[in-house]
């Protein structure tokens, strides 16, 4: 995808082609912060795009013990 304007307003078919994008680099283990460098957006609206491509978020904190184990 072409670089984007930092603000600018993605509509249309630009705004599906990016959800599909990050939904997929999403899927592959990049981080909702990663993806917002890498495009140069906000935190908000990397969430917010994966939201509206149907992407199911990890939680948050990343990988945490199993329980029992000491």
């Amino acid at each position: 995808m072409a670089e984007l304007k930092k603000g600018a307003r993605i509509t249309g078919t630009d705004r599906v082609k990016l959800a599909t994008e990050i939904k997929t680099q999403y899927r592959k283990g990049a981080s909702i912060r990663e993806l917002a460098e890498t495009h140069g957006r906000s935190y908000g609206f990397m969430h917010r795009m994966l939201s509206e491509a149907g992407a199911t978020l990890r939680q948050r904190g990343g990988r945490t013990k199993a329980r029992g184990a000491a």
